[in-house]
């Protein structure tokens, strides 16, 4: 330590302390050691990422089975076939027109609306004055919209199925029960036609597109005896949206506004 400069050093007698070197010797001046600070905690261990949560189905869906193969028999005569459900589901959703005369011989011409009409109407005015949905009235709406996509379906060659009356076939058509209480506004159904105007407008354009596109696959099922899948799928999209467009706007199921989306 003779050429060592003046400073703190260990002290040679007890390391837990320094004591100051003056150049020469050793003085009697200690300090003790100057702390290290604490090492830092250890990090957590990556957990596993919570996925992302996918957003809630529509409260109106609807998918048809799809077949790999198709009766090219029935589908030739298909518009002829389909002729005597449509009379039941015209009898059925039609409204009427009765004609009279009066006292003076005039002609008084009395219209009343179909079920679709009187059906969405009476549903305004329970959520407006009431807002209530009753279940029976939901659940009949909800038989009529399936027995009439299936007579769709079966008119735009999705199924070869006859449309039943009753069973569901390879048609699925599910629209969620409404809590009118928490999820239905009271006004709203007053203004939903309206706000559902753009939807109008772009499924008035995919309705003619589908229009051509039933069209070559009739041409392709009478060669092939098969429905494009692609094909196939645009049109149910065309009608899974327009669902969800009646779901909100007309039956009044929901409120939440439809998606523009043939998914």
């Amino acid at each position: 330590m003779a050429e060592t400069r003046a400073g703190w050093y260990a002290d040679p007698q007890d390391p837990r302390y320094l004591r100051y070197w003056d150049g020469v010797a050793w003085t009697d001046q200690r300090a003790a050691l100057p702390q290290a600070p604490p090492p830092p905690p250890p990090l957590p261990a990556p957990g596993p990422v919570a996925p992302r949560s996918a957003p809630a189905p529509y409260p109106a869906r609807l998918q048809v089975d799809f077949a790999t193969s198709y009766n090219r028999l029935t589908t030739f005569f298909r518009l002829v076939m389909i002729i005597p459900i449509a009379i039941v589901m015209g009898v059925l959703t039609a409204g009427g027109t009765t004609t009279a005369y009066d006292q003076a011989g005039r002609t008084v011409t009395t219209s009343t609306g179909g079920i679709v009409s009187g059906l969405f109407l009476a549903t305004l005015l329970m959520i407006l004055f009431r807002k209530r949905y009753p279940r029976w009235w939901f659940d009949f709406a909800q038989e009529l919209a399936r027995f009439s996509t299936r007579i769709g379906a079966y008119l735009a060659l999705l199924t070869d199925e006859y449309p039943s009356t009753v069973d569901h076939q390879r048609v699925h058509l599910d629209l969620d029960y409404p809590d009118a209480e928490a999820d239905l506004s009271r006004g709203l159904p007053l203004v939903k036609w309206f706000l559902a105007i753009p939807h109008f407008i772009v499924l008035f354009a995919l309705t003619i597109a589908a229009f051509f596109v039933v069209v070559i696959a009739w041409f392709s099922i009478l060669f092939t005896g098969r429905y494009p899948r692609a094909l196939f799928d645009f049109v149910v999209g065309v009608g899974r949206w327009w669902l969800r467009v009646d779901a909100y706007a007309f039956l009044l199921v929901t409120d939440r506004y439809p998606p523009f989306s043939l998914d």
